[in-house]
């Protein structure tokens, strides 16, 4: 019998989370710009960011920190940013009015529908997936993320030379992450030495990352390229 939760991996944790009234003012006058439904229809990239250019996913944005700073450093892409929870993407619609942010778009909700239903086969130049709910207990292992199911979604909707990049500051993780993609002929590790990479240039030092830091925590990149 198939076991239910390879079915119903999900790329979060529902938890519940105050909105401030700033934050309850964005999603209500900057939703409609920046945001992306949750339909069943696949999506025309170049007709919502309203030009042509590279699209990057993000999944798991957080407070948006890491999002709008990738995007005001690399202008020439297009980001999509996947979140479950309401205050984090009401601080990134905050954070793009700001800083006049005009090339990111906004996904509240799950990764794993969204990937099935609304972006289309080798579509995507790069995932970027950092600091994921590593799931510690072993008990709970099969809820992690990075599982081979969803590496098959992920492989589907890359293109050829894509880059998926991973981050993690919690090294069960990390081991459990190059467990999953060891195996797989369809990403390249880019890594010399066959498992982490230096941290590229483009991924944001975050307050998440220096708290790990602080706590003594060693952060771990992972670059695979699509073949």
């Amino acid at each position: 019998m198939t076991e239910p939760t390879r079915r119903t991996i999900r790329s979060f944790v529902l938890r519940k989370g105050r909105l401030t009234t700033a934050q309850e003012h964005a999603l209500e006058e900057l939703w409609p710009h920046y945001g992306i439904e949750n339909r069943e229809t696949v999506l025309d990239f170049d007709d919502h960011f309203g030009r042509p250019a590279e699209v990057i996913l993000e999944i798991g944005f957080g407070n948006g920190e890491s999002t709008w700073r990738m995007a005001l450093s690399e202008p020439e892409k297009n980001f999509i940013g996947i979140e479950v929870h309401e205050p984090g993407v009401g601080q990134l619609l905050m954070a793009l009015e700001e800083h006049d942010i005009e090339n990111v778009r906004i996904v509240c909700g799950d990764a794993v529908p969204f990937l099935q239903n609304r972006v289309s086969g080798r579509s995507l130049a790069g995932v970027r997936i950092y600091f994921a709910d590593p799931w510690p207990k072993k008990r709970h292992h099969k809820r992690r993320l990075i599982q081979p199911e969803f590496v098959d979604q992920l492989a589907r909707c890359m293109r050829s030379g894509g880059i998926l990049h991973m981050a993690t500051d919690w090294q069960p993780y990390a081991e459990h992450i190059l467990e999953v993609m060891q195996s797989r002929s369809d990403f390249i590790n880019l890594s010399p030495s066959g498992d982490y990479c230096e941290t590229p240039g483009w991924r944001p030092h975050t307050k998440y990352e220096k708290r790990g830091e602080r706590l003594g925590h060693v952060v771990r990149d992972f670059l695979y390229q699509r073949t």
